[in-house]
């Protein structure tokens, strides 16, 4: 009945502002006395349509980096995009700033945890207004707002009976603010590897085993709450291995949201943080308009590293407090720097500033969502970067603005030429018309499903055919004749070159918006971000349409930019505030040296397993032994490589991926025999090439020294995915 009346309300509310109902009572009847809908009323009907999307918020234990740019741009990238297609996008981003981390380190650093997260907030937003993110609200975790609000979320869930209180006696994660399944003192943290601590406090408990069929029914009803579908199989794992009750509050520190009724007690930090998307809107507070309007989210942007509170406990929490939960949760993959983690101890974070200081804010959004396949890892290097940028946009895009503004300035004293229908026409301009449109669905379809790189793809698939189609058609040739024929061809060959360009322009808009904005104003239009994207089709450019002053949007950049990048990258490394007391000094009290979090970053408190040194006679420490990642696989498929006696190509089952190995057993084992057996595997190597196919781990097995392998393996039943400790 409450979430019955609840519903009731928000559609009430949405009638009297003027947003369509949820029903389908109102399908089909004619608006006013029977008159067809216009063109406006159509654009107001879909500026009814809502849409919410959140990124993560980000911890400020390390300063802002191009991992958490990579999320960063890919929200904003979609909600550019969402107020094009005629929705009404409230886009929310922030920083999480409470935890013992944050007070440890503070304190380390001789500040109080306020100013440190003021500082380091600061910074996450000068970069983002900087970079001109479209966002509608930045909330902070140590707000007003979200304190009362994150409150309010504590007390709806004690009342619907999911909170109690009991002790914890354990181990402690003060990294990754995470309850471990580990035993002993010291004993390493199975996400990261860091010695953990252990905690004996009285708790309040959240009861999560509860929640355990309502998430599978969840998640087999909506298979899109969780994509892709390798972080929707990892959920789905961790669920069916059991849920216990978790501990959701904290009294042995005090940097925290105070649990009602009883502040000697603080919220736990993930609770906290995850109620962000929520008290953003005004949960909680007497101003709840935005909430109403706006929730649930309609899409939630994460690193993959934090698909676990999202997708278990998000709901969860939400579940229990009898809210709406958000529609879609998507899970990007880390963002790599020349194949390699980027990390404080390894001295490669890149900083956005830099790219930003020589190529500019489109170049990098450009790269990042064309060069990376979402969901899946991406690399990132100073050389990729320049070479994407110097091919696509300066040899492409820019080159065909160029090229095509200048010779309708020159040949047609800078007005779009009248195209001819009949004699002057050649079936190659309708086959840039064709592909044209075909783009045009294709790019829509594509989004829809985040695959930015692949619609990136096929936008500049059309720029190559049109750059292939104006060298073909000669217009230079063409204009040195003055005959009428050799005239209107000419019109006709730029006419179709500029309606091409428009089409890219309005198109990439959302993903480079401020060279789409030149271009667009260079073709003689205004407001791009106006223009109806869903609307967008061939033959829209008007003609006689005066164009703008024609400028170079993307000047070629040579080697020597490449160079610049780096210098200032190794003067940043070096110079004293890279090096000063800041958060990363929590790793003298833990005993391991903090990586900055990988990835986007987003609410993670995780980052790379920190290297240790071995003892002088050789052997290794448990921290060493944490580093290996070993995982219980079992083979799907078997086959010899081609010109090689002892190696086989196999694809293993992880439980939620499916991997390719290349391993050196083909003398001791035949390929039929291995299918469907569970081997262990060494999951967490780096990729690497034999014979031309790429290996992404190691079979484990054993040897006498010039003996053939025995596989590792099981006389009990081990679930697939299990990892050995």
């Amino acid at each position: 009945m409450l979430l019955a009346s609840r519903r009731k309300a928000i559609t009430t509310l949405r009638l009297r502002s003027g947003q369509a109902p949820d029903t389908k009572e109102h399908e089909g009847k004619p608006l006013g006395s029977g008159r067809r809908p216009t063109a406006n009323d159509r654009r107001r009907f879909f500026m009814t349509k809502k849409f919410y999307i959140t990124t993560p918020i980000y911890y400020v234990n390390a300063r802002p980096h191009i991992g958490h740019t990579y999320t960063t741009i890919a929200c904003d990238t979609v909600a550019r995009r969402q107020r094009m297609m005629g929705f009404d996008t409230f886009f929310l981003t922030g920083t999480d700033e409470h935890g013992q981390k944050i007070q440890r380190a503070a304190e380390a650093d001789g500040k109080a945890p306020q100013q440190l997260t003021d500082e380091v907030s600061a910074e996450f937003r000068a970069l983002w207004d900087r970079m001109e993110i479209t966002y509608d609200d930045y909330i902070r975790t140590t707000s007003d707002r979200h304190k009362l609000g994150v409150q309010e979320l504590w007390r709806q869930i004690r009342e619907n009976g999911y909170i109690y209180k009991g002790s914890y006696t354990g181990q402690y994660c003060v990294f990754d603010e995470l309850y471990v399944d580990v035993v002993g003192p010291g004993a390493p943290c199975p996400e990261c590897g860091r010695p953990t601590e252990t905690v004996k406090e009285e708790n309040y408990f959240f009861k999560l085993s509860a929640f355990a069929e309502p998430l599978m029914q969840l998640y087999s009803s909506q298979p899109d709450f969780i994509r892709p579908e390798t972080r929707r199989n990892e959920v789905i794992a961790f669920v069916r291995s059991g849920l216990r009750d978790l501990s959701i509050s904290r009294s042995t520190f005090s940097w925290g949201i105070p649990v009602p009724d009883d502040p000697k007690h603080v919220i736990y930090v993930w609770l906290d943080a995850l109620a962000n998307y929520i008290t953003a809107l005004g949960y909680g507070s007497s101003d709840a308009s935005n909430y109403e309007k706006f929730w649930p989210a309609d899409l939630q942007m994460i690193g993959k590293e934090i698909v676990r509170f999202h997708c278990v406990y998000w709901p969860a929490f939400l579940m229990a407090a009898r809210l709406p939960l958000p529609k879609s949760i998507v899970a990007h993959g880390w963002l790599l720097f020349e194949e390699n983690k980027m990390s404080k101890s390894r001295g490669n974070i890149v900083r956005t500033e830099t790219i930003l200081d020589v190529l500019g804010s489109d170049a990098l959004r450009y790269f990042l969502l064309r060069e990376v396949v979402f969901g899946q890892d991406g690399s990132f290097s100073f050389d990729a970067l320049l070479q994407r940028y110097n091919s696509d946009l300066a040899n492409g895009l820019g080159n065909l603005a160029s090229r095509t503004l200048a010779m309708i300035t020159r040949y047609f004293r800078g007005e779009v030429p009248y195209p001819s229908h009949a004699a002057a026409r050649a079936p190659a301009d309708d086959t840039i018309a064709g592909l044209a449109q075909r783009t045009i669905n294709d790019y829509h379809s594509l989004f829809e499903q985040y695959q930015f790189s692949r619609a990136l793809e096929a936008a500049w698939t059309l720029v190559a055919a049109v750059d292939k189609y104006i060298v073909e058609n000669e217009p230079s040739s063409l204009a040195e004749k003055q005959d009428e024929m050799s005239r209107a061809r000419l019109a006709t060959v730029l006419y179709t070159s500029a309606e091409t360009l428009r089409i890219v322009t309005a198109l990439a808009h959302p993903v480079i918006p401020d060279a789409t904005a030149k271009i667009w104003s260079q073709l003689g239009l205004s407001q791009i971000d106006k223009f109806p994207l869903a609307e967008l089709r061939w033959g829209q450019l008007h003609l006689g349409t005066k164009l703008g002053k024609v400028e170079p949007v993307f000047p070629r950049a040579d080697k020597s930019a490449m160079e610049r990048m780096q210098k200032m990258e190794d003067q940043e490394r070096t110079s004293p505030a890279a090096t000063e007391a800041q958060p990363a000094t929590l790793a003298a009290q833990t005993g391991a040296s903090e990586g900055a979090s990988q990835g986007s970053a987003p609410l993670s408190r995780s980052a790379e397993v920190p290297t240790t040194q071995s003892a002088a006679d050789g052997r290794i420490t448990i921290d060493d032994f944490a580093r290996v990642e070993l995982r219980v696989a079992q083979i799907k498929l078997a086959e010899k490589v081609k010109g090689a006696d002892k190696l086989l190509r196999l694809e293993v089952d992880l439980g939620n991926e499916v991997r390719q190995i290349v391993a050196g057993i083909a003398e001791a084992y035949a390929p039929e025999s291995l299918v469907g057996r569970k081997v262990v595997i060494v999951a967490n190597l780096r990729p690497r090439k034999l014979r031309g196919l790429e290996s992404n781990g190691m079979i484990v097995a054993a040897s006498l020294e010039g003996g053939k392998p025995v596989l590792a393996g099981f006389l009990e039943d081990v679930p697939v995915g299990s990892r050995l400790k």
